[in-house]
C-alpha cells in the first residue's frame, strides 16, 4: 500500500526531475510558465521505503497568460560574436523572495535553434531539445533573499538570436528584467 507519491516533471522534451511528494492522489503544481508543455510521471513509495517504477507520462500545456509570479528575477543578455554564428550569454539570477533558496535549477527554452556549448561558468549547463537547464555549483547553491548568482555560457545560432521568453527557477516562473 503506497504511503507517498513522488511527482516528477519535465519541461517540454527535457529531462524529468523530482518536484515534490504527496500522500494523496492529487498534487498541485505552481509557478508554471504560460504557453508551456509539461510532462509528469509519478512513483509510489510504501512504508518500507520501496519505490515503484515510474508511471506512464501525462502531458499538459498551460494556457497563455501572465507568469513571472515566482520569487526570482532573471537578467539575460547575449553578445553575438562578430563575423561568426556564436554568442556568449550571461544570466543573473536573483532571489526576490523572503526565504533562502538551497539548491537551484534555472530552465528556459531557445526558440530559434540556438545550441549551448558546455561547460559554461557558474553553473552546470545542459540542453535537451530547445530546453536549457543550468544547475548551481557547490559554491553558489544557496541564494539568500536579495542574493544573486551570475552564470554564463557560449552557444551557437543560425540566423536570428532571440532571447528566451520565460525562465523558471526550481519550477517557479521568474520575472525578467
Amino acid at each position: 500500500m503506497p504511503t507517498a507519491f513522488g511527482v516528477l516533471r519535465a519541461v517540454g522534451n527535457g529531462a524529468f526531475a523530482s518536484i515534490g511528494t504527496t500522500s494523496s492522489a492529487s498534487f498541485t503544481d505552481s509557478g508554471l510558465t504560460a504557453s508551456t508543455t509539461y510532462r509528469y510521471q509519478v512513483r509510489a513509495k510504501d512504508a518500507a521505503g520501496n519505490v515503484s517504477q515510474n508511471s506512464g507520462t501525462a502531458s499538459v500545456t498551460t494556457s497563455a497568460g501572465g507568469g513571472g509570479t515566482g520569487a526570482c528575477k532573471v537578467g539575460y543578455s547575449a553578445q553575438n560574436w562578430g563575423g561568426g554564428n556564436g554568442f556568449t550569454a550571461t544570466i543573473t539570477i536573483t532571489n526576490t523572495g523572503t526565504s533562502t533558496v538551497n539548491g537551484w535549477t534555472l530552465a528556459f527554452d531557445y526558440a530559434n535553434g540556438q545550441r549551448v556549448t558546455p561547460p559554461g561558468w557558474g553553473a552546470t549547463v545542459a540542453q535537451s531539445g530547445s530546453t536549457v537547464t543550468a544547475t548551481n555549483l557547490s559554491w553558489n547553491g544557496t541564494l539568500a533573499p536579495n542574493a544573486s548568482a551570475n552564470i554564463g555560457f557560449n552557444a551557437t545560432q543560425q540566423g536570428t538570436n532571440p532571447a528566451p521568453q520565460a525562465f523558471t527557477l526550481n519550477g517557479s516562473a521568474c520575472t525578467i528584467g
